[in-house]
């Protein structure tokens, strides 16, 4: 029985493909359009899935939709009215997209499918919670879903058990964390559903002491967090009801000033409003989890939804929770509903036992050696060629130790927003300068954005004081730890500045490659660390495709490239062919 996911129309588009019961595939539609957090319906996504297990779409015994849009439509309809006639404007521009996409889901789905079979609509939060729970390692577990909305719920909490999911109370929009999240990140100049990341990355420059940073008193004043981690927004400090923006004109002189120009500079105030913002999102998390516990009286945590991103309070659940084990899935954000979707269809609407649990990322496409070998010399390409992987490997490493910054492309491409050892850029931690090279030469982004250190399983609790044993997302990249002090100087490309690095801990019989590629760098530098970030610059998807690759190398300062058992330089390749502003071009 194969069984297939959808999202699409807001952020993040993707599918995924169920094969009785066990997740083959997925990816998100921008790896294929190589449009940032493509909205469109999936199309190329799709294909990818079916063509993976080589069937056509009448294989397909269902289709789940991640939300339901009619409930969505009555929220969106309440929002205008309620903020009429301030919302007058964008109402008229966003309307027609109802009409002509969101309200017309079933009939896009069958024209441009040509499906002819069922199409079930799963509510986004429960899509959230499936998307994690039922792909879980756990039988039992409490689970918590926060995002920005989906057609009302913000928030959620109940439990999983079995094949069956049940969520018991909710909050609903406008009163929003992840919305709140977003707000801030909006006012300090970067882009909403996309770059609240970097807020989180920029919070430990700021002021974390609740007690003298003046930023978080004030924004504390405009959210009432009870002693469960509910919440009540004061919403006149926001503006999303009615504009198509976020700060309302009575935060920006809360918070002392006009929204920051995106490409300015970030002043101390910018850090100490990031600051504030991730501590009382924390401090909310940490209520809202211990409540939970306490309702459910179950050890398990998973948690769903965009906010399952924020690694830095991930980090911190086991610590401050009473909770024992946390799972979440690569991409607990709206790209993951698709998986949610088609876990939902099988195991709770179709009543069907799990039999399936998530141990890799690995479910998007994979190129052949013949693929990548003909897509080199159909390029006149200079390129060798490695007989013995070993030999591969310690070349690699090699290069990397010699501060050469490596991408990597092996194997099938990840689920969700983090390289996990797949589609990397790879370089050496140890090399004070290395961080500074990355920002300019190669990603192209913002000075105060850390790099994520990859460690092998076994040697984690030597460098950094985390969990023991290490929870299952430290496979995903979305837990940050401390550094032990004795190592902040000897990987300081990776030692964030306030001594944490988020950590990607790797298993052997997961990536055993990239694995041993970690271990032959270890024996050059004596440790075995690697900085792992994602294979594209700034506003680039992470590449997918041979051709990808090679387009990124060498329209950056990145050296070499591996793909599979090749390695192309970038000085031995010509550079008129495949320059900065032809890769721009394309």
């Amino acid at each position: 029985m194969y069984i297939l996911g959808i999202s699409c129309f807001y952020h993040d588009a993707s599918a995924a493909l169920l094969k009785d019961g066990k997740l083959v595939a997925a990816a998100q539609e921008e790896r294929f359009t190589r449009k940032k957090h493509d909205i469109s319906f999936p199309i190329n996504a799709i294909e990818y899935c079916l063509k993976s297990q080589n069937i056509s779409i009448d294989s397909v015994d269902y289709i789940g939709f991640y939300e339901k849009p009619f409930i969505k439509f009555e929220r969106f309809l309440f929002q205008h009215l309620d903020g009429f006639p301030a919302s007058y404007k964008i109402f008229l521009s966003w309307i027609p997209s109802w009409f002509n996409e969101k309200l017309r889901v079933v009939k896009i789905i069958k024209k441009k499918l040509k499906y002819k079979k069922s199409v079930l609509f799963i509510e986004h939060h429960m899509a959230h919670a499936a998307g994690s729970f039922f792909i879980s390692p756990f039988d039992k577990a409490a689970i918590l879903t926060i995002d920005g909305v989906g057609e009302w719920t913000t928030t959620a909490y109940g439990i999983g058990e079995g094949n069956q999911i049940k969520l018991l109370k909710e909050i609903k929009f406008p009163d929003s964390l992840g919305l709140l999240y977003s707000t801030i990140t909006a006012y300090l100049g970067f882009s909403v559903n996309n770059s609240e990341y970097k807020v989180m990355g920029l919070s430990p420059y700021g002021d974390m002491n609740r007690k003298t940073n003046a930023y978080y008193k004030k924004l504390k004043s405009l959210i009432d967090i009870k002693s469960d981690g509910s919440y009540c927004l004061d919403m006149s400090y926001f503006s999303y009801l009615a504009k198509n923006k976020m700060p309302s004109k009575k935060m920006c002189a809360l918070l002392g000033g006009p929204i920051r120009k995106p490409e300015s500079r970030v002043e101390k105030r910018h850090e100490d409003i990031a600051a504030a913002v991730q501590l009382i999102y924390e401090e909310a998390l940490i209520k809202m989890l211990n409540h939970v516990y306490n309702e459910t009286e179950c050890d398990n945590l998973v948690i769903a939804g965009g906010c399952g991103l924020n690694s830095v309070a991930n980090g911190k659940i086991l610590r401050d929770s009473k909770f024992k084990n946390f799972w979440c899935q690569p991409d607990p954000g709206d790209g993951g509903t698709s998986v949610g979707a088609a876990c939902y269809v099988y195991n709770a609407v179709l009543d069907h036992k799990r039999n399936y649990q998530l141990e890799s990322a690995s479910l998007g496409p994979e190129f052949s050696d013949a693929e990548i070998q003909q897509f080199l010399e159909d390029k006149k390409i200079i390129y060798r060629k490695f007989k013995d992987e070993g030999e591969l490997l310690k070349e690699t490493a090699k290069l990397i130790y010699k501060n050469k910054v490596v991408g990597w492309l092996q194997g099938r491409m990840e689920w969700g927003p983090r390289a996990l050892g797949n589609r990397s850029i790879l370089s050496n931690a140890c090399n004070p300068e290395m961080k500074e090279i990355l920002n300019l030469k190669v990603k192209h982004r913002e000075k105060f954005r850390p790099f994520a250190p990859v460690v092998c399983e076994e040697d984690a609790l030597k460098y950094f004081e985390c969990d023991n044993p290490l929870p299952l997302p430290t496979d995903f990249m979305l837990m940050v730890y401390p550094i032990k002090k004795e190592w902040h100087k000897k990987i300081p490309a990776v030692t964030h500045v306030d001594g944490s690095g988020r950590l990607q801990a790797i298993r052997k019989k997961q990536n055993p490659l990239y694995y041993s590629l970690i271990k032959e760098f270890g024996k050059l530098s004596g440790i075995p660390i690697l900085i792992n970030t994602s294979f594209n610059i700034r506003g680039e998807p992470i590449v997918c495709t041979p051709e990808d690759a090679y387009k990124c190398m060498m329209g950056t300062g990145i050296d070499c490239l591996v793909m599979d058992k090749f390695l192309i330089k970038r000085e031995d390749n010509p550079k008129d062919m495949w320059d900065s502003e032809k890769y721009a071009r394309d």
